[in-house]
């Protein structure tokens, strides 16, 4: 039959030697350190002590990415990853809002900073707006921020407004440079019904627009509303991802996001300077002076 797959052209790969003391390690913002009013604006994601010392995301083994995280951020003193969230459902109970609290979870262990947008009250994008108060948190956070994630829900097969409009008012540029520019990007959908791929691949459309690195790895949930406990359910805090290859995927994609942000954040200064932005520059008149 011969070498269908030709595996003869790939590379050597080369397996990353796992340190057992990293393998089940946390590197969460202990509530002493954290700032109170971010803690309770931004983070709904966080479960009780008792709970989260022993939910699904304490056990999982992520020892590469923990490892990298702590000799190349942590140890030497540098900032933690600063991760904006956002969904894209304004519903009660929103499978988008539950998957991206999940995600936070994984990456706030993870050691990163941890931001999760609230849509609710945004305005629709207009001309108007701008300083409007949600429409500036939410331009505050992207600006803050290193990378993104986003889930929206599928709706008449593709993204829902909601979480177009957040997408909207963000500036798409600045000048020359667009301010997502370089940030890297992991994404995630959900579906009422049978998996498609139609939202990621429009959110990975955006995300490429935006000048984002999105990481290779995608998640797409088919049929949410039977992937998650009940809201009173007493394992893990009730309205949790139930156990699933979709689960694994999920941590797999927040795997890959922290390792690429942890790789390119050193360089984020690069990806906002190209030959077309300076010859804008060049072209643009002089600032006056100020005497």
């Amino acid at each position: 039959m011969g070498d269908l797959n030709n595996t003869e052209a790939a590379r050597a790969h080369l397996q990353p030697v796992t340190d057992p003391a990293y393998q089940f390690r946390s590197f969460a913002i202990c509530p002493c350190d954290d700032d109170p009013a971010v803690r309770q604006k931004y983070r709904p994601f966080l479960l009780d002590d008792a709970i989260a010392d022993s939910d699904w995301v304490a056990k999982l083994e992520l020892a590469t990415v923990a490892h990298m995280v702590d000799t190349e951020l942590l140890a030497q003193g540098q900032d933690r990853l600063r991760v904006l969230v956002l969904y894209g459902s304004l519903r009660d109970r929103s499978y988008s809002k539950l998957v991206a609290y999940e995600a936070a979870r994984i990456l706030f262990r993870l050691g990163c900073d941890v931001r999760v947008y609230d849509p609710l009250g945004l305005p629709v994008k207009d001309d108007r707006q701008h300083d409007h108060a949600k429409v500036r948190e939410l331009r505050e956070l992207s600006r803050w921020s290193d990378g993104h994630v986003w889930v929206s829900p599928e709706q008449h097969g593709n993204l829902t407004a909601v979480f177009k409009n957040q997408i909207d008012w963000i500036p798409l540029s600045t000048g020359a440079v667009r301010p997502t520019q370089g940030r890297t990007l992991a994404i995630a959908q959900v579906s009422g019904g049978s998996q498609s791929f139609n939202a990621v691949n429009s959110l990975r459309i955006l995300g490429r627009w935006m000048r984002m690195f999105a990481i290779p790895n995608q998640s797409s949930i088919p049929k949410a509303w039977t992937c998650f406990t009940d809201a009173n359910d007493p394992v893990d805090g009730g309205s949790r991802f139930k156990p699933s290859s979709n689960r694994d995927r999920l941590v797999d994609c927040m795997e890959e996001f922290v390792k690429y942000t942890v790789v390119m954040r050193p360089h984020f200064h690069l990806f906002g300077d190209r030959f077309s932005e300076r010859e804008e520059r060049k072209a643009a008149p002089a600032e006056p002076l100020s005497i």
